[in-house]
């Protein structure tokens, strides 16, 4: 049974020192190490990319062309070559960038993020033969990833693959950081309903590698979604109930940023996984909770919860009261706080 939420605060309270998987927590573990993770389906073939070192030095280059051109301006090339010439930020600077960018992914909009993101990897890449830094790439990476449309798997699914590929190389932080990584990938492909069977492959691959990290309930959730997808009611009920087991021991209290699962987003990703198993009452009381704990500054959240009540309208039958419920609440939320993953579930709800 999941507990209550000062209960929860209680438990997790200990725990926010080191929930988010965006700093170091010691040597990484050894097993698991080959490229062989990444061996299974759509991504084959990543794990040796990095075996010779000129690979390692142009690995980003030769991938990151196509995606951040359109936003590779004379000052993003300034910067790359700055830091190649006189040194980036160091392993702290980047790590208290990552974490200010683990808040900003909360609230900023999907085109922001894209064009600051791809200036950091111009940055970062110039830096790489740190194998510390690889982690803080994978991290980027990711986050990278999650501005193109899961739709798009030749764009979206090569930067997890490449994220996911990058935690095997770098020497710190350990093991939290490649579940973390691989969850995170699997949760938002599942949650858009895109490149299901990737979805499975990296949240097969978190769950292979630790049973307790925070990454674990992105990396559960993202085969749940999959599964409800599917039609397979039965697998998803039961990876939900693994889930709010795994929250009890790894949720976290912090409220504001992608390397958390607070009670509310919790819910959220619950919220939306009923409401595609055409559990109306479940997936009411699940958003319920989600706006009962959701903080004021986070609208866009509000706004994934008010499409999938649309969602549950339009598979009662209403389809065209869905479609209306969904697209007053994508037109009350101000469209710089638009993401790529509410636009593919107003797809969703219109399909």
């Amino acid at each position: 049974m999941v507990a209550g939420p000062s209960g929860r605060r209680d438990q997790h309270r200990a725990r926010d020192a080191d929930a988010g998987v965006h700093r170091a927590v010691g040597a990484r573990a050894r097993e698991g190490r080959s490229g062989g993770l990444l061996s299974r389906g759509t991504v084959a073939g990543a794990g040796c990319v990095l075996e010779d070192p000129m690979m390692r030095r142009t690995f980003l280059t030769d991938v990151a062309g196509t995606a951040i051109a359109p936003v590779v301006t004379s000052d993003l090339l300034a910067r790359g070559f700055a830091a190649r010439l006189n040194g980036g930020p160091d392993v702290e600077e980047w790590e208290a960038k990552l974490a200010a960018y683990g808040t900003d992914y909360m609230s900023m909009g999907a085109a922001d993020i894209q064009r600051s993101v791809a200036g950091e990897l111009v940055v970062i890449q110039q830096q790489l033969e740190q194998p510390r830094l690889w982690s803080a790439a994978a991290r980027l990476m990711t986050l990278h990833a999650k501005t193109f449309p899961g739709s798009d798997g030749s764009a979206a699914v090569r930067w997890y693959r490449m994220a996911a590929t990058a935690t095997d190389q770098s020497t710190d932080p350990g093991v939290r950081v490649r579940v973390w990584v691989r969850g995170r990938a699997a949760i938002a492909l599942g949650y858009e309903g895109a490149s299901l069977g990737v979805a499975d492959v990296l949240a097969d691959q978190a769950l292979s590698l630790s049973d307790r990290p925070l990454g674990l309930l992105n990396a559960v959730y993202g085969k749940a979604h999959a599964a409800a997808l599917r039609g397979d009611r039965a697998t998803a009920m039961d990876l939900d109930a693994r889930g709010r087991r795994i929250f009890d021991t790894a949720g976290s209290h912090e409220q504001a940023s992608d390397y958390a699962v607070p009670w509310w987003r919790l819910n959220v990703f619950r919220s939306l996984l009923l409401a595609r198993l055409g559990d109306e009452r479940a997936a009411t009381e699940a958003q319920d909770q989600a706006l009962a704990e959701l903080p004021a500054s986070l609208p866009r959240f509000a706004t994934h919860l008010e499409l999938h009540r649309g969602l549950m309208l339009a598979r009662s039958g209403d389809r065209a009261g869905g479609i209306a419920h969904a697209t007053t609440a994508m037109n009350a939320l101000p469209p710089e706080k638009h993401s790529l993953t509410l636009r593919m579930l107003l797809a969703e709800i219109q399909a």
